[in-house]
């Protein structure tokens, strides 16, 4: 078993930038990625609204400065999962991973979102074969073809904008009449040709042909109940998230939809145990904000072990 003062549970921007505040306070963090460094701005092909970088960079090359910062000051990374947490005895806690067992004087959780599913029939199914989450990961595949992009909000719009790199035309459905997303995307949207919409309307079932890919989607009306078939190689799911709560479930307090619930020290119900970014974050859910967030829970933690430094150190 290994003893950190600090470990941090998720590498997206919430954790990597908790880890460079603690690293600086020379507490040695030790970051624990998950299964993709970076979250889910590691898959974003441009970032054009964070602060400081006038020309778009990709968020792979963001979060692989965040990595680079976080590790300057003396955070550890470990690639690793966390399999199983132990909050109920209070600090130290138990952190168990694939690989490794830590016991930590603090814990700070930052594991973010997971894409939201239809959960319709042969969505899993063909997810891999037709069915994506992830414009910047799959989009080049899909040279030359005709998709569904299915949402309505600043994701949505954002990688339907991006396919349009690849793909020769695209249809957004959307369930009502009118999107959700920003201003400013809905008018780039609107002054591209390849980009099509299919108001007031779900996908209530994806098939696929004879090679075991996505052949056609079944749409059907909101308002008519008309089903429809609609050819299509392709589906894109961009319909929002759900929080990664459930590793913490019976431990740490969430909301009805499964967010952390922290105070205004982002410090969870468990004292010593603090959350950061998607994890505990419903409403702005930007790289910005959960950077903010991710610097305010790791200052709490650097005053918590400050505060309980003498109690800690008997435990030792």
């Amino acid at each position: 078993m290994q003893k950190k003062r600090v470990v941090i549970i998720g590498a997206g921007p919430a954790g990597l930038t908790a880890a460079i505040y603690t690293a600086r306070a020379q507490f040695t963090p030790m970051v624990i990625t998950g299964n993709l460094l970076g979250g889910q701005v590691s898959q974003t092909y441009e970032m054009e609204n964070y602060p400081g970088f006038p020309e778009p960079l990709t968020g792979a090359e963001l979060v692989d400065r965040f990595r680079a910062q976080a590790e300057r000051f003396g955070a550890e990374i470990a690639y690793d999962s966390v399999a199983e947490v132990d909050f109920r005895n209070g600090s130290p806690f138990l952190v168990k991973t694939t690989n490794e067992t830590y016991s930590a004087d603090t814990v700070i959780v930052a594991v973010g979102a997971s894409p939201r599913k239809l959960n319709v029939p042969g969505e899993a199914e063909y997810t891999g074969r037709g069915v994506s989450y992830c414009a910047t990961c799959d989009g080049a595949f899909f040279r030359g073809k005709e998709v569904l992009v299915v949402g309505g909000g600043d994701s949505a719009l954002e990688e339907a904008l991006f396919l349009t790199r690849f793909v020769k035309s695209l249809n957004i459905v959307h369930r009502r009449d009118q999107l959700r997303a920003g201003m400013a995307l809905q008018a780039r949207a609107e002054k591209n040709a390849q980009i099509g919409y299919i108001w007031d309307t779900v996908v209530d079932e994806i098939r696929g042909g004879e090679n075991d890919i996505v052949k056609v989607a079944l749409l059907r009306n909101v308002k008519t109940g008309a089903v429809t078939e609609r050819p299509t190689e392709g589906v894109f799911i961009f319909i929002g998230h759900v929080p990664n709560s459930e590793l913490f479930r019976g431990q740490l307090t969430t909301n009805e939809k499964g967010y952390l619930i922290t105070d205004v020290r982002y410090q969870t119900n468990v004292a010593g145990v603090f959350a950061a970014g998607e994890i505990q974050d419903e409403i702005w859910r930007q790289v910005a904000t959960s950077v903010g967030q991710g610097a305010a829970a790791g200052i709490s933690a650097i005053h918590w072990l400050e505060e309980h430094g003498d109690t800690l150190r008997k435990l030792d």
